[in-house]
């Protein structure tokens, strides 16, 4: 049932914790509910990708279906998964139930239907690889669109979901498991797991390195990797190659070369540095945390100093991950 509320406090609505308000908040259960929604309004998740840099004027809605259906056939486990589903819930359940595929994307914070508009990927794998397709309302047009997975344009940490700010509502998502199975490991520490490893030990392996290099937002409040990590033109990483020889990267399509941001902020010492009572994680490089009753400006000024410094010295461009928020909705940094 449709719920309303009025002037909410954001803190516990959005893993970074600023300490502003929302004007309404609005919790839907269904799709027809969904269809009886008018007007402007930003649809949050878990936030655990999203920063509210102050208080925040429009209405919010939260969409809440949290139903899992699973279909076998020979080959193939198909699952139909509601967005209000938990991300590491999900995979949990998958690997109860004996359905490989998703362990290498264990314990990445936020819901099902974030999922597709950001492409979520860790340790070699995108969840894009594993989409049918995508259920969502247009806002535009007020009705119901069916995206298979060529039309969800995905990309690195990208989407049409993402690039069309807001326009789609995702209500479920349907996922195409293959029950012939191969463990992905060629990707950081899971490298060194045996290659007869099963799909739950690497879930508990990828969990094991989260938990230790990525700190908890219950304890101390982040939203995760807050750059993406650059991907650069190959003649551009061989120069800087010749400058720092043990620089991080990966290859990726076209020929294109991709960085690894928290070894670029690392490499500038910027481990720990503070702006107001925000600041770079002591051990994760590529993680911002409210570490002292920090305010917006404080996330803002510390982005910002990141940005600048390593443009300055590695001539690369850091993009913000998460999502930001001014009072008005999605903002640049």
């Amino acid at each position: 049932m449709m719920k309303h509320r009025s002037n909410i406090s954001l803190k516990p609505l959005h893993s970074f914790q600023l300490p502003y308000y929302a004007s309404e908040v609005t919790e839907i259960t269904s799709e027809a509910e969904l269809e009886r929604l008018e007007g402007d309004f930003l649809v949050l998740g878990e936030g655990s990708n999203t920063i509210f840099t102050c208080d925040f004027d429009r209405p919010i809605v939260r969409i809440l279906l949290d139903h899992i259906h699973v279909e076998e056939s020979a080959d193939y486990f198909t699952l139909r998964v509601g967005a209000g589903v938990n991300w590491h819930a999900l995979v949990s359940y998958t690997l109860e139930h004996t359905i490989p595929g998703f362990e290498n994307l264990a314990l990445i914070p936020g819901s099902v239907g974030a999922a597709p508009v950001q492409n979520i990927g860790a340790y070699g794998v995108e969840v894009g690889e594993y989409i049918n397709s995508v259920k969502a309302w247009d806002r535009q047009t007020r009705r119901w669109h069916t995206f298979n997975r060529e039309s969800c344009e995905f990309a690195y940490r990208d989407s049409i979901f993402k690039r069309s700010a807001g326009r789609y509502l995702i209500t479920e998502v349907e996922f195409c498991m293959p029950k012939a199975w191969v463990a992905r490991l060629n990707y950081g520490a899971l490298k060194e797991l045996p290659p007869n490893v099963s799909a739950q030990e690497i879930m508990q392996a990828v969990i094991a390195i989260r938990n230790s290099k990525l700190p908890n937002p219950d304890i101390i409040p982040n939203a995760g990797s807050f750059f993406k990590n650059p991907v650069i033109e190959k003649l551009q990483f061989l120069e800087l190659q010749e400058r720092f020889p043990a620089i991080a990267h990966y290859p990726v399509a076209d020929g294109k070369v991709k960085l690894a941001a928290g070894w670029l902020i690392d490499q500038l010492g910027l481990k720990g540095f503070r702006c107001g009572g925000a600041a770079v994680h002591a051990q994760q490089a590529l993680v911002l945390v409210n570490q002292n009753q920090a305010k917006g400006e404080d996330v803002l000024q510390l982005a910002g100093t990141i940005q600048a410094r390593v443009a300055e010295v590695f001539g690369v461009n850091l993009e913000a991950e998460v999502r930001l928020m001014d009072s008005k909705g999605l903002m640049d940094l």
